[in-house]
């Protein structure tokens, strides 16, 4: 409900201007439409005359493509021990693979307990390794680093370079075709023209 006395009517097929509510009301009535405050907290209210459900329809539409739009990346976590086994981190960099595609960040760290902190080498070569694993889809922001009782590496994502290979596999192959070897043909054709000249004429004297 519009409780307010004067409104400022904006929009098409209207003259824009300030109208008393009520004068506001029988306009949008005789459209068979309704009034709608587009800008409430203005002085007058700024009011539109135009169908309502139309209007929140457009309205929810435009907030799902904002919200479609405004991809929110997250940070993922990956954890492993000094004592990781291949299997274990094969697992572990597919997770990571999948998710550095999806356009969010991963967080992995090597956690040390009790004596295994001793073993700081161990984790870094793990963090390390782990990088070169996913150096086609990300990229390590820093060197590991301790934080704690934890040795941290984080891993952004990066766009795979696929133009760059077609634009090299278009230029081997405009190379390729100036080399077709097209005048050796020549030759070979003269030469079986030559033998086909000469015809026998011996049949007129074997008559005689």
């Amino acid at each position: 409900m519009i409780r307010v006395p004067e409104v400022r009517l904006v929009g098409e097929n209207i003259e824009v201007g300030v109208y008393r509510t009520e004068e506001a009301l029988h306009m949008a009535e005789q459209q068979g439409l309704d009034l709608v405050e587009i800008s409430p907290n203005a002085t007058p209210p700024v009011c539109r005359i135009i169908d309502y459900n139309k209007f929140l329809y457009e309205k929810k539409k435009k907030e799902k493509e904002m919200k479609a739009k405004a991809h929110k990346s997250e940070v993922k976590e990956i954890r492993f021990t000094p004592n990781t086994d291949d299997h274990d981190f094969d697992f572990k960099a597919k997770h990571a693979e999948k998710f550095l595609r999806d356009g969010n960040k991963v967080k992995t760290y090597v956690q040390f307990k009790g004596r295994a902190i001793m073993f700081k080498e161990r984790g870094e070569l793990i963090l390390l390794k782990f990088a070169e694993r996913l150096a086609e889809v990300g990229a390590l922001e820093g060197m590991p680093t301790m934080e704690g009782k934890r040795m941290i590496a984080i891993f952004a994502p990066k766009a795979a370079k696929k133009k760059e290979g077609g634009s090299k596999e278009g230029k081997e192959g405009g190379n390729k075709e100036p080399r077709e070897p097209r005048e050796p043909r020549e030759p070979r054709e003269n030469k079986e023209q030559q033998p086909a000249q000469p015809q026998p004429a011996s049949r007129p004297e074997g008559n005689a």
